[in-house]
């Protein structure tokens, strides 16, 4: 057993930081005395002291043998790995050398639709082809769920020279699939599963929150430790368990895709974090969920809101058998609201910042650092807009139905993402086949990708989220005017 206490990332950016000397290494800021006036006062000095470089005293991210080898060693113990890598470029660059360490090109992957843009980017650096399954999905709330165990092993017994499976767990609401299963029936083709588990790293630290991937079966997890714990943005985690992984080809391909020039502000912030929860995690994650469940309570009660929750017993959902109750998704659709416009009302008018808006819902995140008046005041934000309002055009929009379609793939996403291009007018682009990342963000997930077919209903529901407010990015032009599409 590890002492869970230690912090020697931390500690040793501390002396670093105590130590006088002249300075004639990056950042060309010198420790904060070439910085600019206004952020300083924006920010202080001493986060400046502390923006250092791989010194010697701090290691070396890509060949860790001192304080950054034993920070990853405690996290490992901490999250239950077997390994752990420190990520400087987010779960993005996590998910992406997860694939690339498993998956080359040609070879075949299985992942849901609803993945993230950079498993989408991973499949474009691979080369892999993506055989894609339906998530499950309920039309009622217009919300996809997780894979089914029946439809991983379908897609296994058509495509049983798949080199990997890959599955979102949690999803952005909150929403946590039969993983075990998943996992069971993966290694039952001697191959490994990948698990985007960026927003589930507090899982491991209360019995009350769904069960860890790694614990699950999992043999790569990534996890967005900035996203609800409490490192800095951008700092993430990658853990492996078990035998199926090839650690090597993961150090190679974080090679690829990390900064030679990573930040010892991130890296130490992940040392603190870790530390954080294996010391306090219980009682703070304990915490956490006693503002939840009163938000919850509290906010369901309010006319005209639901809210998210585990199916009943009669309502059983393969695709839907566990929620983490820290993820709050409130339906406003009864009020006569789009998500879009409650998230305006609340964020302009009310002081109220939601993790994103969909269509009928907004989503928070609640984490150990929110307070009991962070609670009121979400509270009182939904009492406010739930009284009577004065009904106008904005609150009479009808809600377009998420796409559901079977994918069709002319190309892999790596020969349509280097094909050569052209750019047409939208109304033109039907029916082509395209050649970049279009989605909706957040959450990030795509509706349309490079080598698939652009289908109408695709170019109709992308025009209505982004008519009713929702923002659409990964593509040139971001006023969706235009799309480009591979070349006839």
């Amino acid at each position: 057993m590890l002492n869970q206490n230690q912090t020697p990332l931390l500690d040793a950016l501390k002396a670093c930081v105590a130590s006088p000397h002249a300075a004639f290494y990056t950042p060309g800021h010198k420790r904060g005395k070439g910085i600019s006036q206004p952020l300083a006062d924006l920010l202080g000095n001493a986060v400046f002291c502390a923006d250092l470089t791989e010194l010697a005293g701090l290691d070396n991210l890509f060949a860790p043998q001192g304080v950054i080898y034993e920070a990853q060693e405690l996290a490992a113990e901490a999250f239950g790995a077997v390994q752990t890598w420190f990520l400087v470029n987010g779960s993005t660059c996590g998910v992406e050398a997860a694939i690339l360490a498993t998956c080359g090109e040609g070879d075949k992957i299985i992942l849901p639709r609803n993945v993230h843009s950079s498993a989408i980017a991973g499949l474009i650096l691979s080369g892999a082809i993506p055989i894609f399954v339906n998530p499950e999905y309920d039309a009622v709330l217009d919300i996809a769920h997780s894979i089914t165990p029946a439809a991983v092993e379908s897609a296994l017994q058509q495509h049983p020279d798949a080199k990997a499976v890959l599955t979102v767990y949690p999803t952005y609401y909150g929403v946590c699939g039969d993983l075990q299963a998943i996992a069971k029936i993966t290694h039952q083709y001697n191959i490994p599963l990948l698990v985007d588990e960026a927003h589930g790293p507090h899982f491991a630290f209360h019995p009350e929150l769904p069960t860890p991937a790694l614990a699950a079966g999992a043999d790569i997890t990534v996890q967005s430790i900035h996203k609800v714990l409490g490192a800095m943005t951008q700092a993430s985690m990658l853990h492996v368990k078990g035998n199926r992984i090839n650690v090597d080809r993961v150090s190679k391909a974080l090679l690829l895709v990390q900064s030679t020039s990573p930040s010892y502000l991130l890296l130490a912030s992940l040392d603190a974090a870790r530390q954080q929860m294996a010391v306090h995690g219980k009682y703070l994650m304990s915490r956490t969920l006693e503002l939840a469940d009163e938000a919850r309570t509290r906010i369901s009660q309010i006319p005209g809101l639901s809210i998210l929750d585990i199916p009943p017993k009669e309502g059983f959902s393969p695709g839907f058998i566990a929620l983490d109750r820290t993820r709050l998704t409130v339906n406003v659709s009864g009020l006569g609201l789009t998500g879009f416009a409650a998230d305006e009302i609340l964020d302009e008018k009310l002081a109220v910042t939601a993790e994103f808006a969909s269509l009928q819902h907004l989503t928070f995140i609640i984490s150990l650092g929110n307070t009991q008046a962070d609670i009121e005041q979400l509270v009182k934000g939904f009492e406010t807009i739930a009284l009577p309002l004065k009904k106008s055009p904005l609150y009479k929009q009808s809600l377009p139905t998420q796409v559901q379609k079977n994918y069709e793939s002319q190309l892999s996403p790596r020969k349509a993402f280097f094909a050569v291009s052209e750019t047409l007018p939208l109304e033109y682009a039907s029916d082509r086949i395209c050649a970049e990342i279009v989605c909706p963000y957040p959450p990030g997930i795509p509706i349309l990708m490079p080598g698939e077919v652009i289908t109408k209903a695709a170019l109709e529901y992308l025009q209505q989220i982004q008519a009713m407010g929702g923002f659409i990015t990964g593509c040139a032009d971001t006023s969706l005017k235009t799309l480009k599409v591979v070349s006839c």
